[in-house]
């Protein structure tokens, strides 16, 4: 159940971000909903692989490199779903952030843990 609830918390989190950031664009709740699994099956999926991949660089830059990992990944997950649009990378990194923060506060907020 508790899955369930962040899972809606998620969507709502990337409905906010697409009302904040003018080049990410999410049609309804439910395209928000089956883009908040996708994003947060890319992120357990792919990303792990992009970050040992780009290990060297990710150092070099202190680890600033993985924002502009979970932008590429916001922003391709943007172009493959119909219905959630990112126009730029730079609304990719942005979305990304934005959308981490929104999800860690609203679950932080709602979710006891007790």
């Amino acid at each position: 159940m508790k899955l369930l609830f962040v899972w809606i918390l998620n969507a709502l989190a990337l409905l906010a971000v697409a009302y904040f950031v003018p080049d990410i664009h999410v049609a309804d709740f439910l395209t928000a909903l089956i883009a908040a699994l996708v994003i947060g099956l890319v992120n357990m999926l792919i990303k792990p692989i992009l970050v040992i991949l780009t290990l060297p660089i990710t150092i070099l830059t202190l680890g600033i490199f993985i924002l502009v990992i979970n932008g590429l990944l916001f922003y391709g997950v943007g172009h493959w779903l119909q219905g959630f649009d990112v126009k730029t990378l730079t609304a990719g990194i942005i979305g990304a952030l934005l959308y981490s923060v929104l999800s860690w506060l609203l679950a932080a907020l709602l979710i006891d843990d007790k």
